[in-house]
């Protein structure tokens, strides 16, 4: 099982900027790929952006141009880098390790974005 631990959410106004980190720790093989999901109040979770192990990213339409995932293989971390950030951005933040057995979520962390 993959342990991880999401930091760097907090309160930010409309048009500023937030990054958030994500450590793994446990059965770092096993992972193929990482992610980070958010849930807003009364909508589904949904993909916020993702990266594989080979550096390959992918992201939802809503964040392209705004958001950039990156990772550090040494510190077992990925970010996500949030900027222009929007009150719709407001939501709790979950990052996500895909493995050879299934998926591990952390805990969340709450972005709340005013205006």
């Amino acid at each position: 099982q993959v342990r991880l631990v999401e930091s760097g959410g907090g309160l930010v106004q409309a048009g500023g900027s937030l990054r958030l980190s994500c450590a793994a720790s446990g059965s770092i093989f096993a992972i193929t790929s990482m992610g980070w999901y958010r849930q807003a109040p009364g909508k589904q979770r949904e993909l916020v952006a993702t990266i594989t192990k080979g550096g390959s990213t992918n992201y939802a339409d809503s964040v392209k141009g705004r958001f950039t995932i990156s990772g550090d293989n040494a510190k077992n971390t990925v970010y996500l880098q949030m900027n222009s950030l929007q009150t719709d951005d407001t939501a709790v933040y979950y990052c996500n390790a895909r493995t050879i057995r299934g998926y591990d979520w952390g805990q969340g962390t709450q972005v709340t974005v005013f205006s």
